[in-house]
Parts: structure tokens; sequence; C-alpha cells
């Protein structure tokens, strides 16, 4: 039972992983691209952290994979950020499609 539990998280995990991967691809610019990417492979890493503390059932193992896990749900959000503000600050264009542009009027900041 332990085996497909664990099975389940480790594919849960590589589809997020693949779909962070495709969004590279797809999207249309740096910012959708970053925002697909951040997402989706923070939670695929996650599940697969989660599947292999199930699988291997060590308390070292599992307080690793949490502490990795908890490094990552704070650090990709942030790093995201800074990245694509930096990207916009040097001109980075954005989609031509996009409708909004909430950080134009404060380009001071």
């Amino acid at each position: 039972m332990i085996e497909i539990l664990s099975g389940i998280f480790l594919l849960l995990g590589t589809l997020f992983i693949l779909l962070s991967a495709i969004g590279i691809l797809k999207m249309p610019d740096l910012y959708t691209r970053m925002s697909a990417t951040t997402k989706a492979s923070t939670l695929g890493i996650g599940l697969v952290l989660i599947g292999t503390g199930i699988y291997w059932q060590d308390f070292g193992i599992a307080s690793r994979a949490v502490a990795i896990i908890v490094f990552l749900f704070l650090t990709a959000p942030v790093a995201a950020h800074i990245i694509g503000r930096a990207a916009y600050f040097n001109k980075v264009p954005l989609w031509e499609k996009t409708k909004t542009d909430e950080l134009g009027e404060r380009r001071d900041t």
C-alpha cells in the first residue's frame, strides 16, 4: 500500500514537472513562462519529495524532505518575483496581448 501511495505522489510530481517544462516552451513571454514554471515545478518537486518521504519511512529523510519543501515554497516565488521585476525594469517586452501593466505607472520604484 505504501508503494502505491508513494508512486501516486511521484507520478503526480513528475506530471507537474512535465507541465512546467511544457510551460517554458509554450508560453509567449518571459513573465508568463516564469509564472507557469515557478508554480508547477514547485508543486511537482514538493510532491516528489512527499512521495520519497512516504516510501522510505525514515525520520531523517522525512525531515529533510519537509525542510526542502518549506525552503522551496518560501524562496521560489520570491526569486521569480525579483527576476520578473528586474526583467521589467530592463525593458523585456510584455506579450502584445497583455491587457494591464500595473507596474507601468510606477516606473520609479
